[in-house]
């Protein structure tokens, strides 16, 4: 791959990282969906950001059957239609390995634009799923939680790739 200038050269991702990284991020939507603020519609799915986060940048090795099964552990955690964060979840690692290679181009504030509408999506199979199985509507601020995960694009990035940033074997004579 033909690389932007001034982008730096990355280690590999450990697969230990990378899968550890998923199951911290669905235990954190666990305990927000547990915690101070029950299960409000507004708050962001640390989840699905991960999930796209590692399909983006290792679609050999987070793929969407990975979603698919995480989107299954939603469910249940949150006994909720069982499918219904699944196929979200689906969708949302497919759309993000197709968009992989031309989003990598992009600084990362705007691959944070660039991700918002994939939140979005999932965000609305979500809620079509609810009220086709005959939920009520969960309200207004159900359009924040996409907006917010996708500004917490910049964050995730920062946090995911920091271990391949480190020199692997720093010395003075080699630049890379």
């Amino acid at each position: 791959m033909i690389m932007r200038p001034g982008q730096p050269l990355l280690l590999p991702a450990s697969p230990l990282f990378i899968w550890s990284s998923l199951v911290v991020a669905l235990m954190i939507n666990m305990l927000m969906n547990v915690g101070l603020w029950g299960r409000s519609a507004w708050i962001p799915d640390v989840l699905a950001l991960t999930l796209v986060f590692w399909n983006v940048h290792q679609p050999q090795r987070v793929s969407v059957g990975a979603a698919f099964v995480f989107g299954l552990a939603m469910d249940v955690h949150q006994t909720a239609l069982l499918g219904q964060h699944a196929l979200a979840y689906t969708v949302l690692g497919f759309m993000a390995v197709s968009i992989h290679r031309r989003l990598l181009w992009f600084p990362v504030s705007t691959q944070a634009v660039h991700v918002l509408p994939l939140f979005a999506v999932a965000q609305a199979l979500v809620m079509l799923v609810r009220l086709a199985s005959g939920h009520g509507f969960s309200g207004w601020l159900t359009l924040v939680a996409p907006l917010l995960t996708a500004a917490l694009w910049p964050v995730a990035s920062l946090l995911l790739l920091a271990p391949q940033r480190r020199a692997h074997d720093p010395d003075d004579n080699r630049p890379l």
